[in-house]
Order: structure tokens, then sequence, then C-alpha cells
């Protein structure tokens, strides 16, 4: 890395996905986040913690031990209105574990027209080891957002991450009717690319209802794990997890460097538990450690 070059900047591979209007982003809550953890004797700390507008964290936590740092992710408005913009950048510094969550569902209200925007970049050195495990987005009816998750591994380090889409209240009985879904997600690995996938989703469009969409479902999610390769028992134990929802459809598969797990349903209280169980399952075989919930999760 060249002197006073920005870690993102260096490490991130170039990508065509979807473009992004960012014209159509009027003033909002402008936040962003940077955190860097480094690996220190034994311990993983959180060596830098930068932020500018509502997005920050609250203490760095070890309920497992000083070797894995836990961190809440928090966004004080409680949700993200239309011209706001969230970016959050994560790097870990070699040996270094982080285990990053969100101590609530993250809600995207209605939007008049204009958009808003989350940005996630991840950036990990060495054989570092990155958990982005957060509750569920809420869609609001009308809602119009674009969500772009970029994971930049070197040769040896390694992600788990999930990310839980609720189109509409469920709760109130609200569905997705109006609005715009812009979504893009890249992993690379050593500056090659591990997967790619992007959507532009309209609420109109027939996509929630069409078989080869979200077949009338009101709830998808998409749990990610890179770096490892799964062999064939692991992936058999895998897909012997089952939701606790009989109508709800899910499915493992593999590429090189990837484990990609996906859930249709109604609930995403099951498909949250559905991926902590697939956690569960995946951690202690691929890093050696038992799965530990954040404490977060039980308030």
């Amino acid at each position: 890395m060249r002197p006073g070059e920005n870690a993102f900047a260096a490490r991130r591979p170039a990508h065509s996905g979807l473009p992004i209007d960012a014209d159509d982003l009027p003033p909002g809550w402008q936040a962003n986040l940077e955190l860097s953890f480094e690996r220190r004797q034994a311990r993983t700390v959180l060596a830098r913690n930068e932020h500018k507008g509502p997005l920050q964290v609250q203490k760095a936590l070890y309920p497992e031990g000083k070797e894995i740092c836990h961190v809440a992710v928090l966004h004080p408005p409680g949700g993200i209105a239309a011209g706001d913009n969230l970016k959050l950048q994560v790097s870990l510094g070699h040996g270094s574990r982080a285990l990053l969550t969100t101590p609530g569902a993250a809600k995207w209200y209605r939007s008049d027209g204009s958009a808003a925007r989350q940005e996630l970049h991840f950036c990990l050195d060495g054989d570092a080891v990155l958990e982005w495990l957060p509750r569920e987005n809420i869609l609001f009816d009308g809602s119009r957002m674009s969500m772009n998750l970029d994971i930049a591994l070197s040769a040896h380090s390694k992600y788990f991450g999930w990310d839980i889409l609720s189109f509409g209240r469920r709760a109130s009985g609200e569905s997705w009717q109006r609005g715009n879904l812009r979504m893009r997600t890249s992993i690379s690995r050593a500056d090659r690319l591990l997967w790619s996938e992007a959507a532009n989703i309209d609420a109109g469009s027939g996509f929630l209802k069409s078989p080869v969409g979200l077949s009338g479902f009101g709830v998808c999610g998409t749990f990610l794990v890179a770096g490892y390769e799964v062999d064939s028992d692991l992936l058999t134990t895998c897909r012997q997890v089952r939701s606790a929802v009989n109508e709800a459809r899910i499915g493992i598969t593999r590429v090189p460097g990837v484990l990609i797990a996906r859930y249709l349903g109604d609930s995403s209280e099951d498909v949250f538990n559905y991926f902590t169980e697939l956690w569960a399952v995946l951690r202690p075989a691929l890093s050696a450690r038992a799965s530990r919930a954040p404490r977060v999760w039980a308030c």
C-alpha cells in the first residue's frame, strides 16, 4: 500500500453492479462510521472508532473472552428515511476477530419518491475473521432504498454474514405494494471476485408473487460464509438444519470459497432463528469456536 493510501480504496475491487441514483438523494441524515480492529498480543481491540452523524457503536464487549470483540452498531434515529445515507466501513488487521450486530430491526420508512441508501464496506487482512449478524430490515410500504455490501478478503481471512428482508410490516398486516429496492453484494478474496449478485426490485413488478421471485412470501434472507472450503459432510449437516415453519422454503449450496443459504417465508423471527442455528453448526466446524449469542439479542 502506498503511503497515505486508504485501506478500503486500496483493497476494494472494481465491480459492475447496478447503478446508484445518487442524484435522487435529497438532504437527510448523512452518517458515516469507521471502525478498525487490531490484534494486540492475545486480544482484539477496537483501535479506531470515528463517526459522523447518527451512526455509532456501544462499547466493545468480550463475552467469549479477549480474542473476539463484540460490537453493536447503533442508529439512534431508529429508522431510515428518504435521503438518508448510512455508510459503515470496517477493517480488521491480521489475527483480529470481531462480531458485529445490531440491537434491533432496521426500519426503512415510506418515501416521497426519494431513495435512502446504506453502504457496507468490510476489509480484512491476514487471517482476520469478521461476523456480521444484524437483525432484520423492515421495508415499510412505499419505501425506496439502495443497499450495497462490499467485502474484501485477504487470501486467508474469513467472513460470516447474513441479511434478512421483511417486505412490509408483517405484524400490522402491511404488505410492500409500492416502492423500490436495489441491492448489490460483492465478495473478493486477494482481489479476485468470489461472489457477486445484484437485484433491482420494484414492488409493482410482480416479483413478490412470481414463482421465480418471492412466490408470495413476505420475508427472505441470505446467509453467506466466505473464505472457507465447506466439505460434503458439513454441507450435509447444514442441510439437516430445518426451519420451524413447515411452509418456509430453505436451500443451501456452495461455490468455491463461498457457502450460500437462502430462506423464503413469512416470519422474520423464524429466518433469524434458522440462520442462528446454521451459524451454531458452521462456526465450530470452520473456526473451532462454539457459537455465543451477542448479549444485545437478549435485550
